[in-house]
């Protein structure tokens, strides 16, 4: 199998995620009383599933080039824990607006069972 075009190096990623600590965390963590996460884990198995289920729910509508985007969201606080960062994925369909080429396609539910690295470490780590 031939590699992904979007695969990045390991160097980069690194890169990237060191970037994101120096520029983003402190904002991040500042804004509540708790280091948040900023690391996401998901099976292959799950990864599939959900992509399985927005193909066949994209084919069922007619949609031949779906795809999928990665949202940041946050989590309520509890008593028992912090309202940490979380990320979900939405379905997105082929967009008629001449000034964007995808929208999101609100019939395909979300996707948001997820675990996150904690306490929080760089990339690498």
């Amino acid at each position: 199998m031939a590699k992904p075009l979007q695969k990045i190096s390991v160097k980069a990623a690194k890169e990237l995620q060191e970037r994101w600590w120096k520029t983003r965390s402190k904002v991040i963590t500042d804004g509540e009383e708790h280091r948040d996460t900023c690391e996401f884990k998901f099976s292959i198995a799950e990864l599939q599933e959900y992509l399985d289920y927005v193909k066949e729910k994209s084919a069922r509508q007619g949609i031949k080039d779906p795809g999928i985007s990665i949202w940041l969201g946050a989590y309520a606080k509890t008593e028992e824990k912090p309202g940490l960062t979380t990320l979900f994925f939405s379905a997105t369909k082929e967009s008629a607006a001449e000034d964007c080429r995808y929208e999101s396609n609100d019939e395909i539910e979300p996707s948001n069972e997820i675990t996150g690295k904690w306490p929080p470490e760089p990339y690498g780590g």
